[in-house]
């Protein structure tokens, strides 16, 4: 029995030894690879946060070699944990639009008419993410806003590859249009909106609805912080961000890379552009360019980069890339016109700040009206964690006042 004991001690000393050693490596990982510009709101959080993200993708990696489970499957795990109390103000119930899991929110109190209703996919890089992760979003939009939320449980990768998501965001959208109704919903009051990857399915699926004259026309699109284009990669904000917590540069293009074929193996390729031919990149240029940020945001540094040779073998494995359904900025006008009205909200240290930008551009351009919020100190992420950060609620309200004034 003394052995017994003795064995379990050695065995917990082991494990604490372990997670204090992940601790501090990642503590140590945050500081010697991570960025935090002076102007980043509460860089302390930040940096705490961003450690413990660190450290749970390394426990993850531990697990994996142990053969105990998949790293992504931890690291959801542990995301997921975190469970939120339930609003008394609002009717929370999960059901499936055809195929497609889905949370919706409801508010307890009386309408006068018919509500506003939002779609909303979450955002995680296609990869991270799931209803109960952005249920503090969606809580917050339905009680303030007094609107009813469907939040879309959408296929993750890279178990399952493109177009799954888009799919799976595309067949729950049509369904609550076409039943919007049985909700207490004006159909054409419904908003598609999405933070990140979340942004990117929203755009994707406001360009595949406008030509469904089955459906009732969407009202307004909602694009936080949307990640856009998976040409280039070397934007003034990839440069001046590639090292800003929570999402660093490298890891963007990862993300693209898994939602499309689970396969990491070309990442410096798409890092570079070898992935797009030169003939494409001409064609991209009037929608997809430097030139096309104002200069305000090139002040922190900018240094144009040299066009590099496309890779043939590579482009014709990552060709979907640059489609519009991958990548909804490259849509041609003639859809563009078409669009809803829209708000987007960009973040001044997040690699994907000159996505929304140049999406603002396009969409002005083209006769959209944009109503359009820049947190000056935010980073990406930053309304997820609303609670923490003043300026995440600040973007929250914001974004409350667009829904409101629909």
């Amino acid at each position: 029995m003394g052995f017994l004991y003795a064995f379990v001690a050695l065995v917990a000393a082991a494990f604490l030894a372990a997670v204090i050693l992940i601790v501090l490596g990642s503590i140590y990982f945050d500081y010697s690879n991570s960025e935090i510009p002076p102007g980043v709101e509460h860089p302390v959080k930040l940096r705490i946060l961003h450690a413990i993200l660190i450290g749970t993708s390394v426990l993850g990696r531990i697990l994996e070699n142990l053969h105990v489970c998949k790293q992504v499957q931890f690291v959801r795990f542990v995301r997921n944990g975190w469970k939120p109390e339930k609003d008394p103000r609002l009717f929370i119930k999960d059901e499936k639009f055809k195929h497609v899991p889905v949370r919706i929110y409801q508010p307890k109190a009386p309408s006068a008419g018919q509500r506003k209703g939002i779609v909303f996919f979450h955002g995680g890089g296609w990869v991270h993410g799931s209803i109960r992760t952005h249920e503090n979003i969606c809580c917050y939009f339905a009680r303030e806003s007094e609107a009813v939320v469907v939040s879309v449980e959408y296929r993750l990768a890279p178990e399952h590859k493109y177009p799954a998501q888009l799919n799976d965001c595309l067949a729950a959208t049509a369904h609550f249009l076409e039943s919007a109704e049985d909700y207490g919903v004006d159909s054409s009051q419904v908003i598609v909106a999405g933070d990140s990857a979340g942004g990117n399915l929203a755009a994707s699926v406001c360009q595949s609805l406008v030509s469904r004259a089955d459906l009732a026309r969407v009202r307004a699109q909602i694009l936080i912080y949307p990640a856009l284009q998976a040409i280039d990669f070397n934007l003034p904000s990839y440069q001046q961000n590639r090292a800003v917590p929570i999402l660093f540069r490298e890891r963007a293009a990862f993300y693209f890379l898994q939602y499309l074929n689970g396969e990491a193996s070309l990442l410096e390729d798409i890092l570079q552009g070898s992935h797009v031919p030169v003939n494409l990149k001409l064609q991209y240029r009037k929608w997809l360019s430097a030139d096309n940020i104002p200069n305000e945001f090139k002040t922190r540094g900018y240094q144009p980069t040299v066009p590099v040779s496309c890779d043939d073998e590579v482009h014709e494995v990552l060709k979907t890339l640059n489609s519009p359904e991958c990548s909804p900025l490259l849509i041609e006008d003639a859809i563009v016109c078409l669009l809803p009205e829209t708000c987007i909200v960009t973040c001044e240290y997040d690699v994907l700040r000159d996505d929304g930008l140049l999406c603002k551009k396009r969409l002005e351009d083209n006769g959209v009206a944009v109503t359009w919020y820049h947190l000056s100190n935010g980073f990406h992420g930053i309304l997820s964690l609303f609670n923490s950060f003043p300026s995440g609620k600040k973007g929250m309200d914001k974004i409350v006042n667009f829904i409101k004034s629909l």
